[in-house]
């Protein structure tokens, strides 16, 4: 029997870096039977790195190979490496190594994973403090629509742990004989911002990003000078739209993402005799990719 089991914390909870790697296995999932374990390859290619809205001033694009394990009792593992690939550099800039449950009752599912960020010391990624997160996730079908809640702690390098929460309405259509599928969405997420401080606060994001309100030294030595006003304080961090794609063909799954970001509640960064209260504006990002899963 075809089953959905919703993998969306990964559409939720880290970043799209990992809804790009990830994504296929909710895909893969509505065509795959439960009564087997298997594994699931996938490369993908995203234009821009862009977390709750925010980027850095230069496009971080990203090709990422990544490797899963999913054991038909819900149990998973996977792991992916990162490349920046924009003119600055060509590194691996991310290493990502996850794990999880993930189950499906009737209309419900849901799940929980942790994953381990491990970032190159040059990295000007917007989540560059970040070590680790632990999701759940829980989702109900209405059928004229599904809904999706996540909770998220983002466990940061040097500051206060960052409380996100998910909430995203979406529905699922066919075509194609069922092989092609159509997910329109829109989700709303609400936070702290503790991540963005750090990001901030590092010299060589900070005098890049910040148009020189870092710290003038050079390295990766931190500013501890700059502040953003209220970063403990729960906001509205993002409303993001976007129009998955994803079409089957035998073992393969080929995945195509147009996505909008409108980023709300600004930060007021403080600098010792500076405040400049930063201006959010709009952002499209896109990300590709194929995959092909095997059983074990």
């Amino acid at each position: 029997m075809k089953i959905r089991l919703i993998l969306n914390f990964f559409l939720f909870s880290i970043t799209p870096l990992v809804l790009v790697a990830q994504d296929p296995v909710k895909t893969t999932n509505d065509f795959v039977n439960e009564d087997f374990s298997y594994f699931l390859a996938n490369v993908s290619y995203i234009n821009d790195n862009v977390f709750m809205g925010r980027r850095d001033s230069i496009a971080a694009p990203y090709l990422f190979p990544s490797i899963g394990y999913y054991n038909k009792s819900g149990f998973f593992a996977d792991a992916s490496l990162s490349f920046l690939t924009g003119s600055e550099a060509n590194r691996v800039d991310l290493i990502l190594l996850s794990a999880g449950y993930n189950f499906n009752s009737n209309n419900f599912s849901g799940g929980i994973s942790g994953t381990a960020y491990f970032f190159s010391d040059e990295s000007f990624n917007v989540m560059s403090s970040v070590l680790g997160d632990l999701t759940g996730v829980i989702s109900y079908d209405f059928e004229v629509m599904e809904a999706t809640f996540s909770l998220s702690s983002y466990f940061n390098d040097g500051s206060s742990t960052d409380i996100i929460t998910g909430l995203m309405l979406d529905r699922t259509f066919y075509a194609i004989n069922k092989n092609l599928m159509i997910i329109p969405n829109i989700s709303l997420y609400a936070g702290t911002q503790n991540f963005y401080e750090q990001y901030y606060r590092s010299s060589r994001l900070g005098n890049r990003k910040g148009n020189g309100m870092g710290n003038s030294g050079s390295g990766t030595a931190e500013s501890n000078t700059i502040n953003i006003d209220e970063v403990q304080k729960f906001k509205v961090l993002n409303i993001e739209l976007a129009i998955p794609l994803h079409y089957n063909y035998r073992h393969f799954f080929f995945s195509f993402y147009p996505m909008m970001a409108f980023p709300q509640s600004s930060a007021t960064i403080i600098n010792e005799d500076t405040i400049v209260e930063e201006d959010l504006k709009p952002v499209f990002y896109w990300s590709a990719g194929i995959s092909y899963w095997f059983k074990s």
